[in-house]
């Protein structure tokens, strides 16, 4: 027998194992991998931003949970293109602590500097993206039972639950008995960073991940292996393991840290507005059928509202006083 594990610590625990030992990509599929449109829209995105924040030279190009770099590889393609001035001035930066995949994104991209946090990042200006990267930090859940709460443990691949401090719990869920509430306390402290270093220095988080625009009570704990879902509570490690980001929370994480925000938008919308069919368009053309077809059904599902477009957000922490940034609209707070 193991004694207790807190859901939070049993997840950051299996999460370590699983991205040490796994593709993930294996076993799931973001944007970047569906489309190079997706990673071009968001580098001609930060482009503009650039030019917003007074184009600052140098800027920090950011990416938290970089992936394959599929994602910074297609911006930058884009961005030297069409923004030669941005190109010159922009310094990579990547968040992740896995070696095998700092290995790996090292091939897309051999100039970027490695962090295993937004501690050691440079001082400056900086726009950042953040892709399904919130999702996978671990969360605490709590069970409202009668006039109190408990908190969710794991024992030896069982749920288990212990009394819990009530002031611990999120406020604002309207949760039913029975019902879990979610917290996410490094998504706040990494939001709540973000927030501090906008106030500093200019600059523009994107935050693209997928949850409700509203705080809610409810269960969204999820395990994927082998693009299957499988009982979260399988063998640490075997799993990939996720929940939904409550992007409300994160904006009012931003806004109580200092900073401003913008959104949530839906991906849809947010893609839409970017001009990402027209892309999607005059990339097809001078394509074989096939390559075209391939490349409309990319767009498809990551705008289509029963694909990614809605299940999707996008939230950005900007500085305060940051005008109304492409893709948002009249959105800004």
């Amino acid at each position: 027998m193991h004694p207790p594990e807190r859901l939070d610590r049993f997840m950051a625990r299996a999460n370590a194992i699983y991205y040490a030992m796994h593709d993930p990509f294996a076993d799931f599929t973001t944007a970047p991998e569906i489309s190079q449109v997706f990673g071009e829209i968001i580098g001609l995105w930060a482009a503009v931003v650039w030019q917003m924040l007074g184009s600052p030279d140098p800027v920090l190009l950011v990416e938290a949970g970089p992936g394959r770099g599929t994602l910074m590889a297609d911006a930058r393609r884009a961005i030297g293109r069409a923004a030669p001035g941005f190109a010159a001035a922009l310094r990579v930066h990547l968040i992740e602590t896995s070696p095998r995949l700092r290995t790996i994104q090292a091939a897309r991209v051999p100039d970027a500097v490695w962090h295993d946090s937004l501690d050691s990042l440079p001082d400056a200006p900086a726009i950042l993206l953040a892709n399904e990267f919130l999702d996978a930090l671990p969360i605490r859940q709590f069970v409202k039972r009668g006039e109190g709460w408990t908190e969710r443990f794991v024992a030896d691949g069982a749920w288990l639950e212990q009394a819990a401090d009530t002031a611990e719990v999120p406020a604002g869920r309207n949760a039913a008995d029975g019902q879990i509430v979610e917290l996410n306390e490094p998504a706040r402290a990494f939001v709540s960073a973000l927030a501090q270093r906008a106030r500093r220095h200019p600059g523009v988080a994107l935050l693209v991940d997928y949850g409700p625009m509203r705080s809610a009570a409810g269960d969204s704990l999820q395990a994927l292996a082998r693009r299957k879902p499988v009982d979260p509570l399988s063998p640490a490690g075997s799993a990939d393991l996720t929940a939904h980001v409550d992007f409300a929370d994160m904006a009012a994480t931003a806004l109580s840290a200092g900073a401003a925000v913008q959104g949530p938008v839906t991906q849809g919308a947010f893609l839409s507005a970017l001009g990402v069919l027209q892309r999607t368009e005059a990339l097809a053309r001078g394509r074989s059928e096939t390559q075209a077809a391939a490349l409309r059904e990319g767009t498809r599902r990551l705008t289509g509202a029963a694909a990614m477009g809605d299940l999707f957000k996008v939230l950005a922490v900007t500085s305060p006083g940051c005008e109304p940034l492409p893709g948002f609209a009249a959105a800004g707070r």
